[in-house]
């Protein structure tokens, strides 16, 4: 009875600190009540690079912007799988003496969230303006718009970029002689297998696909080589629907999204819709798209206006993929460039390019609708917008 006795204390004991230990746990995996944000800029005025706040995921309200790191004209950012680094474009013509913009290596303080910088690397042409890493984190794809190319970087253990191991020179032109004169790479991303990269290039009315390795960190073009929309519309970025079914890419020049098919297998855009991101009796003088995401539910997606100085709301049906136009959001939207879901879907944070702020809406999640939180605070020249 003695031995039967202990036994029901120590097992007491062992299921006592079982639970606690699933207790912790569970606090462990809770979801995040704040989120790092990182805002890429153009420099030359008020800004001194990339800066930093955190949004509050109850209200949306985001902290003062302080500088994370200085850099020149960082326009667009991407965040490393590790999260323990952060790349960006120095988006510049003519960097150590050659015509070439730069691609900058960042490791990020995990306490701070400050950046330092490991290394900068040439981005295979002039006026880089976008980039991603890729999903095994072993490379910087990089799109250069003012010279009408896309190129990989390694990412090398510590972080810091190799030398070019691919870069690709764009040929062509399209109808418009003022904007399509010659190619100009305006976006690359990649699917959700890692296999093939997608270049938006706004001169050639063309999105161009690539069969990307990642452990050589090469590019090669696919068969098809591209997906092509209607003449002189410009398309600008590029965004995949979370099923992997659908891929949809913004045209600055015509104002409108163009929604496709995706075959994974083949890494082929098929073209099924394409809707105007403005109202048919609004003013396009001037006016331009920049950026297009698709909402994490995969129920919605947005596209900014600028000129009109909207957000565009679409409606996806998730079994077609195809879009219903659901409205627009302005308040506080002055010449909106990026913009950022954060991961939860909660709130939309739009960067002011003109209006030197971030405003943050929160998401409808039945319909998608953007309502202003009032939550909005200044960042010089702000382009890009990224959540960790």
């Amino acid at each position: 009875m003695r031995m039967n006795h202990v036994w029901r204390w120590a097992l007491g004991i062992v299921l006592a600190a079982g639970f606690a230990v699933e207790l912790v746990g569970s606090a462990m995996a809770a979801e995040p009540t704040k989120l790092r944000v990182y805002v890429g800029t153009y420099t030359g005025g008020a800004s001194k690079g990339i800066y930093r706040s955190e949004i509050d995921l109850a209200t949306g309200k985001l902290s003062e912007a302080k500088l994370a790191g200085e850099v020149t004209s960082p326009s667009f950012l991407a965040i490393h799988p590790s999260r323990k680094f952060l790349y960006a474009v120095t988006e510049i013509s003519d960097f150590q003496g050659k015509k070439t913009g730069a691609v900058g290596a960042f490791s990020i303080n995990a306490e701070t969230g400050d950046l330092k910088l490991i290394n900068q690397q040439p981005s295979a042409g002039a006026g880089p303006c976008h980039l991603v890493v890729d999903k095994a984190g072993k490379n910087v794809l990089v799109a250069n718009y003012g010279g009408g190319s896309v190129a990989s970087l390694p990412i090398q253990d510590d972080g810091s970029l190799a030398p070019a191991k691919s870069a690709i020179q764009h040929m062509g032109s399209s109808v418009n002689k003022q904007r399509q004169e010659s190619p100009h790479a305006h976006s690359i991303n990649l699917d959700a297998a890692n296999r093939f990269a997608f270049a938006a290039d706004l001169g050639l009315d063309k999105v161009l696909i690539y069969k990307f390795d990642p452990q050589a960190g090469t590019l090669a073009a696919n068969s098809p080589p591209a997906a092509e929309v209607e003449s002189g519309s410009g398309p600008r970025h590029f965004a995949f629907h979370p099923s992997g079914k659908y891929a949809y890419v913004i045209n600055e020049m015509t104002l409108t999204v163009t929604a496709f098919q995706y075959d994974a297998d083949q890494g082929k855009l098929t073209a099924i819709q394409t809707l105007s991101t403005v109202p048919a009796d609004a003013n396009r003088q001037g006016a331009s798209t920049a950026e297009v995401q698709v909402h994490p539910s995969g129920k919605f997606l947005y596209g900014s206006n600028r000129g009109h100085n909207t957000i565009a709301i679409f409606q996806i049906d998730e079994t077609t993929g195809k879009l219903k136009a659901a409205g627009h959001q302005g308040t506080d939207v002055k010449v909106p460039r990026n913009f950022g879901i954060d991961p939860t879907g909660k709130f939309v944070v739009v960067a002011n390019q003109d209006g030197d702020s971030l405003v943050v809406f929160r998401v409808d999640q039945t319909t998608g609708a953007l309502t202003p939180t009032g939550h909005k605070i200044e960042v010089p020249k702000p382009v890009c917008v990224k959540f960790m």
